[in-house]
């Protein structure tokens, strides 16, 4: 048995009965829910794991899951470290110009960096993942689509630095970053309202606009635990659901 089996294998004593059991029966559940929304799409449910540990998600994923999100750098990395090496990992928190490189060499099966904002992290992420050697990664340019000052995203009333990215991420000059599509984090608003959510709608014209003018077919990554029904509906091909399969998170308490 390899060291990291063994370090699953202990890892999973930690995980009870019972909590695999509800684990498990949470996921099916909005497992069914998505595959029922998507109507024969294929759109891809992210657990998002933030703040939970390690035995949660090998319970998951003995029963099949690999795709896992989380938001912070080191917890990201500590997981990944003693975690079985084909899970597929999403970082889908606020990136910081500090911490692309940490991110880019400290793991190996990260699958895709979903909060691209702008230009300088997105050249700062190649350059660090081609100095580790490390295998390309798929990227989301995050959009500001409520246009809330809180939220991180390239900008809608001025589109030239999320363009001039997505030409840095096709040209030559990037080695080891795949564009694969534009993610948002609707506004509270929208996201509870009853009504067709104007966020997603944004987003969704953004990516017919790059598509035609670069001839791209991006995904798009939008939807959480609240409304990921409405952005199935809406043209999601992946949402990310935390709270609704693992429950509600305990407070942060350490800097990432």
């Amino acid at each position: 048995m390899s060291s990291s089996m063994k370090k699953a294998t202990k890892i999973i004593a930690m995980a009870t009965e019972n909590r695999k059991t509800e684990l498990i029966s949470a996921y099916e559940a909005i497992s069914q829910r998505v595959s029922t929304t998507s109507n024969s799409r294929n759109v891809r449910l992210v657990a998002v794991s933030k703040l939970k540990p390690a035995s949660d998600i090998l319970a998951l994923y003995n029963h099949g899951v690999r795709h896992f999100g989380e938001n912070y750098v080191q917890e990201l990395i500590g997981k990944a470290q003693e975690l079985p090496k084909d899970i597929k990992w999403h970082f889908i928190g606020g990136l910081q110009t500090g911490k692309c490189k940490d991110l880019a060499k400290g793991i190996d099966n990260l699958y895709a960096v979903e909060t691209i904002d702008s230009l300088k992290k997105c050249k700062k992420l190649d350059t660090a993942r081609l100095n580790a050697e490390k295998d390309p990664l798929n990227v989301y340019l995050q959009i500001n689509t409520s246009g809330e000052e809180q939220k991180s995203g390239f900008s809608l009333s001025d589109t030239k630095d999320l363009k001039d990215t997505v030409r840095f991420l096709m040209s030559d000059e990037c080695k080891k970053l795949k564009l694969q599509g534009l993610m948002t984090i609707g506004s509270f608003e929208a996201s509870t309202s009853d009504e067709e959510n104007k966020d997603f709608k944004a987003l969704s014209t953004v990516k017919t606009e790059l598509d035609k003018e670069f001839n791209l077919d991006l995904e798009l990554s939008m939807g959480m635990s609240n409304d990921f029904e409405q952005a199935i509906k809406q043209g999601s091909t992946s949402v990310r659901v935390g709270s609704s399969i693992f429950g509600a998170r305990p407070p942060k308490s350490s800097n990432n």
